[in-house]
């Protein structure tokens, strides 16, 4: 079993998008427990990932590739999970709030909290605060995570903190932003519980936020 989850980590580290898939499948079919390949395999390498980025020794380029990666791994382990007690660590949706339709980097900390072990619904892009009320209603997450590209769009982000305020929706769940135009400063300002810079600081913060509970 050993073999099989360092070659896997080690494929997800390295970015090698074209070998990952026949590496899982040799692993599933050598009874290797799901479980294990996502936690000391997948979530692992991700993890060495998010710090090799932290500390400046990858870049986002290299940091997709190693997301890639694991997202196709995790697409072959998902369809065998209905059977086993797999238990999320948190419910988050992810979008890119009304009049944006900028998604690389949104799409990028999907697939690192995917790889973390998180559920995340992709809401998509210009998503109009309605429609974001209607989901958090009905899907009730742990967290919520707002993207703006555009200096013009950053308003939308005050506006669905106050409308979710207004609801009473605002203490059910936590809210992180992020985006080039955003920082740490106007997250802060509008309310959000957070301003994740990059992916991997998004992940960190989402942790912070489920431990905390």
């Amino acid at each position: 079993m050993g073999d099989h989850l360092d070659q896997i980590r080690d494929a997800v580290i390295s970015g090698k998008h074209k070998e990952i898939e026949e590496l899982v499948k040799a692993a599933i079919e050598d009874n290797v427990e799901l479980n294990n390949l996502i936690n000391d395999a997948m979530i692992a390498a991700m993890d060495v990932v998010g710090r090799k980025f932290a500390d400046g020794d990858i870049f986002v380029p290299e940091m997709l590739v190693s997301a890639v990666t694991m997202k196709k791994g995790l697409d072959l382990i998902k369809p065998l999970l209905k059977d086993e007690d797999t238990q999320s660590k948190g419910t988050i949706i992810m979008c890119t709030v009304k009049g944006d339709i900028h998604d690389i980097g949104k799409n990028l900390v999907i697939m690192m909290l995917e790889g973390a072990g998180f559920t995340v619904i992709d809401l998509g892009v210009d998503l109009t605060v309605e429609t974001l009320i209607q989901k958090v209603e009905e899907i009730k997450p742990d967290i919520l995570g707002l993207s703006a590209l555009l200096t013009t769009t950053m308003p939308e982000m005050k506006h669905v903190m106050e409308t979710l305020g207004s609801k009473g929706l605002r203490d059910t769940l936590k809210v992180m932003v992020g985006g080039a135009p955003v920082d740490a400063t106007f997250a802060e300002k509008i309310g959000a519980d957070g301003y994740g810079k990059d992916a991997a600081e998004a992940v960190k913060l989402v942790r912070d936020f489920v431990s905390a509970k």
